[in-house]
């Protein structure tokens, strides 16, 4: 009896150890906080694993992998970064420079890079509340009644 509720308990360990899946582990870092949506094609495939291993078929991807459409302001920071990379690079290849003016030079570069993604990030999310701003103000003049011209008295 005793060797069956032991065998039982580690069964329902492993089970849940199992259920997390691939990529699911304690503690560290995730990563963003993105929400995915994954709508199925309304079919259930007998080889696909909820838990993200098995056949191999089903969805491509696990749903906690799956990859998502970079906004505006991602693509914006990412061409900032690339493009002052570039730029550190090409500064590090300079030899006309001495090793003190390639070192000022790069960390100049690398101020200016934080500096732009900063307004690159203030300027996206200033633009979101100034458009959020002239809805509210369109709705607002919308809901109003419209006031009927007083007739003049002579």
């Amino acid at each position: 009896m005793k060797k069956i509720i032991i065998a039982l308990t580690m069964t329902v360990m492993a089970t849940g150890a199992f259920a997390m899946g691939p990529g699911h582990g304690g503690g560290g870092f995730h990563g963003g906080g993105r929400t995915t949506i994954i709508y199925g094609g309304g079919f259930y495939s007998p080889f696909y694993s909820p838990f993200g291993w098995g056949f191999g078929y089903g969805y491509p991807y696990p749903y906690y992998a799956a990859p998502y459409r970079p906004t505006k302001l991602d693509m914006q920071v990412m061409d900032i970064k690339n493009d002052y990379a570039d730029r550190i690079a090409s500064v590090k290849m300079d030899k006309d420079l001495s090793g003190r003016e390639r070192r000022q030079e790069i960390r100049q570069l690398k101020r200016e890079r934080d500096q732009a993604v900063y307004e690159a990030k203030r300027n996206y999310y200033k633009q979101g509340m100034e458009r959020r701003q002239q809805q509210m103000q369109q709705q607002q003049q919308q809901s109003q009644p419209q006031s009927q011209p007083e007739p003049q008295q002579l």
